[in-house]
């Protein structure tokens, strides 16, 4: 079923969002977004990585209005909060990592509050239907499943027929169909040139989905770019993968093999960024044989988000 579109009026406008030097600062000393610029086009998908307390959620809560910076200029859809805050309620969606609604509503009602909200809310039935909510339309939300609860906080945020999505960890809890079937949605959204904010803490999600995405980290853009693009820019395009049963002295030895841009170990193994795996990997099988070692693991495998993110940062997103 197709969802209602509303013709609204918009501003003739490429960015969706923009902020310029935004900072916020906590009790005068604690300085959790430190002058961040960011532009992201209507549109487009646009994914916000960083780890605990690097300031995304600081930066996300001040482009939803729900926080005041300290300093700076944040635009959405082409005005500010502070003229335009009851027409900017009425054009985003907003999605938590935990959505708390009433156990005591059913899933219908729930939707129904959420769209009494609105001028102009998309259909209901249409909404339950997308989210694959029809059959607990009339179950109470505290009887559904963890994964129910985070698709009909999605559904929340898809009823008001928003223009801009804000989507805080979106699938979690969910199994994979019905990861997949949110990815759908979202880029159906897209198509109606509805603009997505995502966090996630699955990388193959921010890849598949997002056009464009910015790594923060201690309050400020780190790496911006297309996931394709900040994959190129990784030292190595590839990475060999591998384990020793014995104990081998690092001095250096990895970094010296043919092709190795860089060495990193990681509980027990070792990972090299490498140009031509094909040079690596006889030179590598060559130095083990050579050390008497006994070699356990070894993969070799294209580099990826996750490894960019782990070599700005020193972390996995998932430690988070």
């Amino acid at each position: 079923m197709e969802w209602p579109h509303y013709p609204v009026s918009l501003p003739d406008m490429e960015n969706a969002i923009s902020c310029r030097g935004l900072r916020k600062t906590y009790d005068g000393k604690v300085e959790a977004v430190r002058g961040l610029d960011l532009a992201i086009q209507a549109g487009e998908c646009f994914g916000l990585l960083g780890p605990n307390g690097a300031g995304k959620t600081t930066t996300i809560e001040i482009l939803e209005g729900l926080l005041t910076p300290s300093s700076g200029e944040v635009e959405i859809l082409g005005m500010t909060w502070q003229a335009h805050e009851r027409e900017l309620r009425e054009w985003l969606g907003v999605s938590l990592q935990e959505t708390r609604l009433s156990e005591k509503l059913t899933v219908r009602e729930t939707l129904q509050l959420f769209a009494s909200f609105y001028h102009q809310p998309n259909s209901v039935p249409a909404i339950l239907e997308e989210l694959s909510l029809g059959e607990k339309a009339d179950a109470l939300v505290g009887k559904l499943s963890g994964g129910q609860k985070q698709r009909l906080a999605v559904a929340t945020a898809l009823v008001g027929n928003p223009k801009i999505l804000f989507l805080d960890e979106p699938t979690t809890g969910l199994d994979p169909q019905s990861r997949r079937q949110l990815w759908d949605i979202i880029r159906q959204f897209q198509q109606r040139r509805g603009t997505v904010l995502l966090t996630t803490h699955y990388m193959d999600e921010a890849e598949r989905l997002c056009d464009r995405l910015a790594i923060i980290d201690h309050g400020q853009i780190i790496a911006a770019g297309t996931p394709s693009e900040l994959i190129a820019r990784l030292s190595g395009h590839h990475v060999v993968e591998f384990a020793l049963g014995d104990a081998v002295n690092d001095d250096g030895v990895w970094s010296h093999l043919p092709g190795v841009q860089s060495v990193r170990s990681e509980d027990g193994r070792f990972f090299l960024q490498v140009e031509e795996p094909h040079q690596t990997i006889p030179a590598l099988l060559a130095v083990v044989q050579q050390k008497g070692a006994r070699l356990v693991h070894l993969t070799t495998r294209q580099a990826s988000l996750e490894d960019v993110f782990v070599q700005l940062t020193g972390r996995h997103l998932r430690e988070e």
